[in-house]
């Protein structure tokens, strides 16, 4: 007879420290797979802790409470085995560990061999590096243990498959960013073509800081096809079923469009820091311009016209086609609106410097000063009602620092931090696809800041789409100026665009922590001086 090993997948939504939260979500998904026939369920990286702990992973009492966790989770293992991703202090080691627990017994305990410090990573900071395979039987079947980045790079599956294992199980807290799945695949299919096994991959699901774990757990069988594909952004607890050295027919969830990937990384990065942090509601400061529009159409989104304060803050340049358009998408969207013109506290400004000021021509500084004011009126409001700000800047403005510090950049959470300019409005004409939101005038418009006549983005920066591409190729890939212009890029506009990012680095050291979609945000991912005198090759 043929015997069926049916494994539930956890791809669920942890929260760091939050370890009775956690535990009480694995017992729960115990339960679940239980009633389901599982004879197994496999958890996420470092379940039990949430990802990334960082420097929690340093106190040796969270060490203690997180074996506590596992103490009241061992008696749910009745029947029932757990693959279960914790942190683990032995004998003076830290180790990035997943245990395996039956029956109220640890079996077995695996410490991840290959410990990720680049991008987003620096588990070297805090890890200490496995060195032995971790292979259980279960119901006849091999199965060896995996975390993560043990599988992006060779060694650790073959060492797997050397201790017998039949089917490699793969314990993971992916973070997102586009097109990463496809990077996923072919990283799996490399192993899965080296040792021969099917393998099973289980992700987490949700945000956390300026992280996003976008779940997409899925199944590969021995030649590496796709077997079984879980919905991505979508926590859940699936059972896929493997039997004959093969997995069953699984469901596969269809891919997702890139923006639509992208537009529900930014729904759960914000619903999660807010309702993670216990913030009531968000407050967005409305220009009539595409990115606060975009910010204030994922808020709603994400938390509901109810939770979500828009308040437009006109000033003598403001046009009139802002205001209407600010007025008509809070309409559709059915948000708290308030208009509080800012002319009154530009009087009062201009009165206090005026002997400061004299004989000096006007310039930025009293164009920043209404970015200041419309600032302080928001961090006011969100102190007065507990909601936080959500500023509006893209990742455009952030290179080049064509953002007002303390003024638009004042606030407790970046939205669209990593999407750049051009991006910004692919985002928001996808959006007005699932129902129109964003008033069409918002999109057609040429971007304006509006701190005086006639001004456009365009009058001190180049072309957005020259713009951004110049900025991802220095940035996300590391290229020389004299790279970016050997590929044709005009040396000018290079130049330009390559100083500004350099020359605001300070700025960006101060602005609110941001959802990363891409593969380098300027977050954790991009660690840049402030003081340099390198100079680029040109």
């Amino acid at each position: 007879m043929t015997t069926t090993l049916s494994i539930a997948v956890a791809q669920l939504n942890f929260t760091v420290g939050d370890l009775a939260g956690n535990a009480d979500r694995i017992i729960d998904a115990l339960a679940r797979a239980r009633a389901e026939g599982a004879d197994l369920l496999l958890t996420p990286e470092l379940a039990l802790s949430g990802y990334p702990p960082e420097d929690l992973l340093l106190r040796p009492d969270f060490y203690r409470a997180c074996a506590r966790e596992i103490q009241r989770i061992l008696p749910h293992t009745r029947d029932i085995t757990l693959v279960l991703g914790h942190p683990e202090a032995v004998d003076g080691q830290r180790f990035n560990a997943a245990s395996v627990i039956r029956d109220g017994v640890v079996e077995a305990v695996y410490h991840k061999l290959l410990l990720p410090n680049y991008e987003v990573f620096d588990e070297e900071r805090y890890f200490d590096a496995g060195s032995a395979a971790c292979v259980f039987s279960l119901k006849g079947v091999r199965l060896g243990v995996n975390i993560c980045a043990d599988v992006w790079e060779p060694g650790p599956a073959e060492l797997a498959r050397e201790a017998g294992a039949e089917l490699l199980l793969v314990l993971n807290a992916s973070p997102y960013h586009m097109n990463k799945q496809t990077s996923r695949y072919a990283v799996m299919r490399e192993r899965v073509a080296a040792t021969g096994m099917p393998v099973l991959y289980c992700n987490m699901v949700g945000g956390q800081d300026e992280l996003v774990f976008d779940g997409a757990s899925f199944a590969l069988d021995r030649n590496g096809a796709l077997a079984w594909q879980a919905p991505s952004f979508d926590e859940r607890v699936d059972l896929v079923r493997f039997a004959d050295g093969g997995w069953s027919s699984g469901a596969k969830a269809a891919p997702r469009a890139l923006e639509a990937e992208v537009y529900e990384a930014l729904k759960w990065g914000v619903r999660d820091y807010l309702d993670k942090n216990r913030f009531p509601g968000a407050i967005i400061g409305l220009s009539g311009g595409i990115d606060s529009a975009l910010t204030l159409a994922v808020a709603v989104d994400a938390l509901g016209a109810e939770r979500v304060r828009a308040v437009m803050m006109p000033s003598p340049y403001t046009a009139q086609m802002s205001l209407d358009d600010s007025r008509e998408m809070v309409r559709r969207l059915g948000v708290r609106y308030d208009e509080i013109p800012i002319e009154p506290a530009m009087r009062v400004f201009d009165g206090l410097l005026a002997a400061q000021f004299a004989g000096l021509p006007a310039d930025t500084t009293e164009e920043n000063l209404q970015s200041r004011i419309r600032g302080m009126i928001l961090m006011a409001l969100s102190n007065k009602t507990g909601a936080i700000v959500l500023t509006t800047g893209n990742k455009s403005e952030m290179a080049t620092g064509y953002a007002t510090l303390y003024g638009d950049m004042a606030g407790g959470f970046a939205v669209l931090k990593d999407l750049y300019k051009t991006f910004v409005f692919r985002l928001a004409r996808w959006r007005n696809t699932q129902g129109e939101v964003i008033p069409p005038n918002i999109i057609a418009r040429p971007p304006s800041a509006e701190l005086k006549p006639d001004q456009t983005d365009q009058d001190t920066l180049p072309p957005y789409e020259v713009l951004d591409a110049i900025i991802e190729a220095y940035m996300e890939r590391d290229e020389s100026p004299h790279q970016i212009i050997a590929a044709g890029h005009p040396e000018e506009d290079v130049r330009r665009t390559v100083a500004m990012l350099k020359r605001n680095e300070y700025k960006r050291r101060q602005a609110p922590v941001g959802i990363r979609v891409t593969r380098r945000g300027f977050g954790r991912d991009w660690r840049y001086p402030i003081t340099s005198r390198y100079q680029d090759e040109f």
